[in-house]
Formats: structure tokens, C-alpha cells, sequence
């Protein structure tokens, strides 16, 4: 794997004295406040004249949209079949999602991808601009919610399955895989072959700066041949930008399908909250679904360009969270656990980013993110068997680190991975396969306190 020239590395020698990245993860756009709302506040080095455009944003991004027509004509035009009524119920407080409860078929916070193989030349068209073939009567998300009166696409039935991993100390550790499935389906069957992926939603932090990462970079840290032995083979995704009318790198969502923060929102709106805008102009709808020419909508561009614009400049400037316990010996030993078993080559401990125009807070940052935004190869336990674009059904992208020991209090729970199957991060770590399999087998071999240590570094991110 080629090493990256322009990103400052992070050493992982002895932190007595940290320097000033490493307290702050987000470089001068790093929070300096916890507690319940540290994933939900503005980039510190946002100017205040740019302060009332993040509230804007923010405004849009929390509050819910109503059915059309209404008297509230900036937020109708919900559904009329959708995930939620509003970005925050599935981000809650800009953090993590989590999966329903077993017997609970509400399924907020966490949705379903659905698609079928590409077996036709029409079929393998498809892929070049959506990145897979949708389900024909549901689309590529399953809706379940519907406005008043109307039928959802259907409910998530959930359950899990169980299995051990030992420690070579002989510990035990019981891991849970989810087990779901379509029930109530309103439209008809589905495609006897379609593949379900399960997404719970992630957090909001940090992702301007993440967009700002340079495509050099990223393809500076790709090594698609593994072409060093190491065992890492790390790419880009290559998806399709409506804006560009080109493929590009993707950047956003668990198997990096979205190329940027504009495209991601707009999606999100369309697929979660059923609302159209110049990036998704058509309903939500399959022709064999009616119920979207049958009611009212909320306009041609029910998102207009200007919403669009708010909530992308709120989700570029979200705040990261300053690390915490930095010069705790336990942590600055986890942190050496973690580069020692080889975590830190998919994630990356520190990069800068670039000139971002128009956007000097997030510009020549040099931050720790501990990501490399890559595809990679976690092995069949976690595989989805779903491929997305460039992605195989046993490929993900890497999950940015920072800020991921403040869950519990900013979200009430520690369920990790993009199913939210882990429920904290020991089996988090324990799920890892494929690429990171060797990782995972030196955390086997840790003993007791080499495990807290790497927790307690993971904490205080």
C-alpha cells in the first residue's frame, strides 16, 4: 500500500504530551463541550456570520415535513410513502441510529436497501447510474410508513441469531447476527431474488471534512492488488454524481455510494421522507405503486434549491467532538494496542484536507478521523451479499472512529456496525473478517487488560 505523502501521521509512540490534532480530532472545527449534544453543534471555527445559515439548516434538518397541500408550503410534500417525517428521527440528535427491538416492527432509525441481481443488458444499464437493479415493485428502499388512510410498503420483521467467539485467555463473548424479514407487504410480492441489505443511520459529525479529503488522497491510500502483501487491498468506490453527470469517487454511506453531501441529503429526503428536488425529481413511487399520482404533492421541487443549500452547509460544518482521558496511561497504551494489530491501516489515523472554496472552515484542516473512506472485504459475517456500484456484497467502506465514545450519552446505546448487530465495541471489533481478520485474531490474543486498554483508547475518540 502506497504511503500518503501530504496527510501528517499520527504517532503512536508515548503521548505524554499531546499536541493539539490529537486533542482535537476535527482540527479548528473541533467542539470543545460533551455531554447529550456534542454531535449537534456547529464547527467551532465557524464564523458567527455563518452561524445563522447552520441554524437554518438545522431547522430544515430537525424539524418534520407535512402532507401536501398545506398552509406550512416550505415543509409539505411528505410521502406519500416514507421511512420518517424528518432527518432527526432517524439521526437522532445528528448521532446514531439503532435497529427496532425484536417483536417491534417499527423500524425508525434503521431502513432496508432493496435490489435484484442485473441479469438483463437493460438490467446492467441500470447499474452505471443507480449502482444496482431496484426491486420492481418497491424500488430500491422499502417505505414503512404511508400517509393517512394509505398502505405502507410493508413491516420489518426482526430477530436475531447467536454465536460465541473465544478469547485466548477463555473469555467468551456471545455475538448476535440479525435475522429479518418483509412482512405485511402492500403492493404485491417481491422479487423471489432480491437482496436486503440493513442500514441503521450514522452519524452526522464531521462529514464536511470528510468531503474535503482530496481524491488523491484517497487514491494515494488505495491498494485495490494489495500490492504490499499486507493482506489490506483498500478502494474507491466509483458511483455516478447527478450534478457532474460523470462517475466519481463515493465518499458517503456504508459502502460509499454517494459521492457528495448534496447528493447524499437529496437522496436521503427522497427515499427516507418521500420528497422530490433537482436531484430526484420523480415520486418515490414504482408504477406498480399508484398512491403517488393519486394525491397531492407538494410541487415540482417539494426540497427546493435553497433548503437544498441549507442543509448541506448544516451537515458540512456539524461539529466534531474533542477527545477525552488523552494522557490516561490506559489510553495511550490502547492507543498502541490498536496500531499494533493493524487497525490503522483502513483507520487512518490523521490526513489534512484540501482548499475547499467558499468553505475556509473546513479547508487545510488536519484532522483524525480514522478512516480511509475505502471499500474493503469484511469477510462473510458481515457480508450483506448486496453490491452497490463498485462495492461486492462482502465490501464496506471504512466507518470514520471520531467521536464514537460519546454514543452512549449523546444516543442511549452502543450498537455499532451498520445493522447495528454489536452492541458495544469489543463485538464490534470481534465481527471484523476478511481484510481484517488478522486485526481481529491479535485481539483475540489480547489479554484482559490489553482489551480495556484498547476500549478505553476507542472511548476516547
Amino acid at each position: 500500500m502506497r504511503a500518503f505523502l501530504t496527510p501528517v501521521v499520527l504517532s503512536v509512540c508515548a503521548m505524554a504530551n499531546a499536541s493539539a490534532y490529537q486533542l482535537k480530532s476535527g482540527g479548528d472545527t473541533t467542539v470543545n463541550k460533551s455531554g447529550a449534544n456534542a454531535y449537534s453543534l456547529p464547527a467551532q471555527n465557524l464564523p458567527l456570520t455563518k452561524r445563522l445559515d447552520f441554524s437554518v439548516g438545522n431547522s430544515f434538518f430537525r424539524n418534520p415535513w407535512v402532507q401536501a397541500p398545506s398552509t406550512t408550503d416550505a415543509r409539505d410534500g411528505l410521502g406519500p410513502l416514507f421511512n420518517t417525517n424528518g432527518c432527526q428521527n432517524c439521526h437522532i440528535k445528528d448521532g446514531r441510529g439503532h435497529p427496532p427491538e425484536p417483536g417491534d416492527s417499527n423500524a425508525v432509525s434503521m431502513l432496508i436497501r432493496l435490489s435484484i441481481p442485473a441479469v438483463t443488458s437493460e438490467q446492467k444499464a441500470l447499474l452505471k447510474t443507480f449502482g444496482v437493479v431496484p426491486e420492481p415493485t418497491y424500488g430500491d428502499q422499502l417505505q414503512d410508513f404511508a400517509l393517512p388512510n394509505q398502505t405502507p410498503e410493508g413491516q420489518v420483521k426482526w430477530q436475531y441469531q447467536q454465536h460465541t467467539r473465544t478469547f485466548a485467555d477463555g473469555t467468551v463473548v456471545t455475538l448476535r447476527k440479525p435475522q429479518f424479514s418483509i412482512t405485511q407487504l402492500g403492493y404485491g410480492p417481491m422479487h423471489p431474488d432480491t437482496m436486503m441489505s440493513a442500514r441503521i443511520a450514522p452519524p452526522m459529525i464531521g462529514l464536511g471534512l470528510l468531503e474535503s479529503i482530496s481524491d488523491q488522497t484517497l487514491l494515494e491510500w488505495q491498494d485495490p492488488n494489495d500490492s504490499d502483501g499486507d493482506g489490506v487491498s483498500g478502494r474507491v468506490n466509483r458511483v455516478w454524481s447527478i450534478d457532474k453527470q460523470a462517475t466519481v469517487i463515493g465518499r458517503f454511506g456504508w459502502k460509499a455510494g454517494q459521492p457528495s453531501l448534496m447528493q447524499q441529503n437529496a437522496a436521503a429526503f427522497h427515499g427516507d421522507v418521500g420528497l422530490t428536488s433537482r436531484l430526484f425529481q420523480s415520486e418515490n413511487c414504482t408504477d406498480k405503486q399508484p398512491v403517488c399520482n393519486q394525491l397531492p404533492n407538494g410541487g415540482d421541487k417539494e426540497v427546493s434549491d435553497k433548503i437544498l443549500n441549507f442543509v448541506e452547509f448544516y451537515s458540512q460544518h456539524l461539529g466534531v467532538p474533542k477527545r477525552r482521558n488523552i494522557d490516561d496511561p490506559k489510553v495511550v497504551h490502547g492507543q498502541q494496542l490498536f496500531a499494533s494489530a493493524g487497525c490503522a491501516a483502513c483507520h487512518k489515523p490523521s490526513v489534512t484536507t484540501g482548499l475547499r472554496d467558499g468553505l475556509p472552515s473546513l479547508s487545510n484542516q488536519t484532522i483524525s478521523p480514522y478512516t480511509d473512506l475505502l471499500l474493503h472485504d469484511m469477510g462473510e459475517g458481515l457480508a450483506d451479499n448486496r453490491p452497490e456500484f463498485a462495492a461486492s456484497g462482502r465490501e464496506w467502506r471504512t466507518p470514520p472512529l471520531w467521536g464514537i465514545g460519546y454514543t452512549q450519552e449523546v444516543n442511549g446505546h452502543t450498537q455499532f456496525l451498520h445493522d447495528g448487530r454489536a452492541r458495544n465495541l469489543l463485538e464490534a471489533i470481534l465481527w471484523h473478517g476478511g481484510e481484517a481478520q488478522s486485526a481481529t485474531q491479535k485481539v483475540l490474543n489480547f489479554n484482559r487488560q490489553e482489551r480495556a486498554a484498547l476500549i478505553a483508547f476507542l472511548e476516547s475518540l
